[in-house]
């Protein structure tokens, strides 16, 4: 009788426990969600469609900041640089990127259409090293 009246220490109960097959599955599975959640949430997974759309805004972003020089260059050999400079200065800052497409600096040669990245890019590259 005094046994069953004394309260059994954490680690005696947990020696003595015997769990199902049932309760060790569950408790696996419950595990494997638990960690997938956590990963997801705050560990940074990503799926692999993720990924791959990352991968190509990526490189979509390195070969639009690779380009824009090239752009600067096509506007450096304009001969009325200086009236379009101001022009483009005087644009609203959503209209930038049209302008310089418009002005035909952002189309690379080879291609048809100017690329709206690097079209973005040398507007910001030419506000940031032309003098005012």
């Amino acid at each position: 009788m005094e046994q069953s009246q004394q309260k059994l220490s954490l680690a005696r109960r947990w020696s003595d426990a015997r769990p199902t097959k049932t309760v060790v599955f569950w408790s696996c599975v419950a595990t494997m969600v638990v960690t997938m959640i956590v990963g997801f949430t705050w560990g940074g997974w990503v799926t692999g469609g993720t990924a791959l759309k990352m991968a190509e805004a990526s490189g979509e972003d390195a070969v639009a900041k690779r380009l824009a020089p090239m752009c600067v260059v096509r506007f450096k050999a304009d001969p009325t640089k200086d009236g379009k400079l101001k022009e483009l200065r005087e644009a609203n800052t959503w209209d930038k990127s049209d302008y310089v497409k418009k002005q035909g600096w952002a189309t690379m040669p080879g291609e048809q259409e100017p690329g709206n990245r690097v079209a973005d890019e040398c507007g910001k590259l030419l506000m940031a090293t032309s003098p005012a």
